[in-house]
């Protein structure tokens, strides 16, 4: 029989910063398996995911104490995670630096052209071949497309909490996953016809 919470997220965090230890397990179990999954994804390596969610919960325990709630705390904590995996990729010659998908000057293009822009559908590359293409594809991704679109459609956090993460403009965590969704959407489909799958 499964335990409801004793406490909230606001009070599991109050609790926390007083020294609560049991509060501060209570939150690492509650994120554990995000924050995992958001190194796994922006770094393509378990042993790199591990590193993340290690560092990610001991800096965490270290400064839960200058969390002020100005954002959720999942934002604040995500931010710390995303800046650890950049951090890392930076720090290794990257695999795909041929590829660019960078235009003049992002903050310029106006807010209707994004509007026009269609959602991505994950859920259309479920089968396992097409699925395994298109994490290839997300792999490929210049690091700040690939965040913006791992943020946003994998974890499906709101535009604001990405960009208050990544410490961008709102227009411009639009901008960016839109860039990566139709790269995406043109190779997939480009895998797509020459396979003559449907």
């Amino acid at each position: 029989m499964e335990t409801k919470p004793q406490f909230n997220e606001e009070e599991l965090v109050a609790k926390a910063q007083q020294g609560d230890r049991n509060a501060l397990s209570q939150l690492v179990v509650n994120y554990r398996s995000r924050i995992y999954h958001l190194g796994l994804r922006l770094t393509g390596t378990e042993q790199d995911a591990e590193d993340i969610l290690q560092e990610t919960f001991l800096i965490m325990v270290k400064k839960i104490h200058q969390f002020k709630g100005q954002s959720s705390f999942y934002t604040w904590l995500y931010r710390i995670a995303v800046n650890i995996g950049l951090r890392k990729l930076k720090s290794k010659p990257h695999k795909y630096q041929h590829v660019s998908i960078d235009d003049p000057d992002i903050e310029y293009i106006s807010s209707t052209e994004i509007a026009d822009w269609p959602d991505f559908d994950y859920s259309k590359f479920a089968r396992k071949h097409l699925r395994k293409k298109l994490d290839q594809l997300i792999e490929k991704l210049p690091d700040i497309y690939r965040t913006v679109f791992i943020l946003r459609d994998l974890h499906e956090l709101s535009t604001e909490d990405t960009s208050k993460i990544l410490q961008i403009t709102p227009s411009n965590t639009k901008i960016r996953l839109m860039r990566a969704r139709n790269y995406l959407k043109e190779e997939l489909e480009k895998i797509i016809d020459k396979e003559g799958l449907i």
